[in-house]
């Protein structure tokens, strides 16, 4: 197993747990600690990709967007995703991208609405 595989496993058992925490044991603090590592890891992946190919690229690229808005990280969400789309993700791929920026523009309406200014 490379790098890159061992890290995007390992950041997949840490949000494993993380959803774990959250939804069977209620406990937001250690979902959000392991949804933070399980990103971090996730970001290190991507950081070892020195020739994208397709479709690990994109679905790595999807995995560390899902994990970003668990982090409350809706911009870097939105990066990730259109990163992803950029380099033209097999059709499955490409809609679960597209899912993760309609997730992530919800996640950045409220941040929009309460710092717009007032009409007048």
């Amino acid at each position: 197993m490379n790098a890159l595989d061992e890290l995007h496993s390992k950041a997949m058992e840490a949000a494993f747990f993380a959803d774990l925490a959250r939804k069977r044991d209620g406990d937001e603090a250690k979902a959000s600690e392991l949804f933070a590592q399980a990103l971090d890891l996730e970001l290190q992946a991507l950081a070892e990709i020195t020739e994208p190919n397709e479709p690990r690229n994109s679905v790595l690229h999807r995995s560390a967007g899902w994990l970003a808005l668990d982090c409350n990280q809706p911009r870097l969400a939105e990066k990730l995703a259109c990163k992803a789309l950029a380099g033209d993700p097999p059709p499955p791929i490409d809609e679960q991208l597209r899912e993760l920026l309609t997730a992530t523009h919800a996640q950045l309406r409220p941040q929009h609405t309460a710092t717009a200014p007032a009409a007048g």
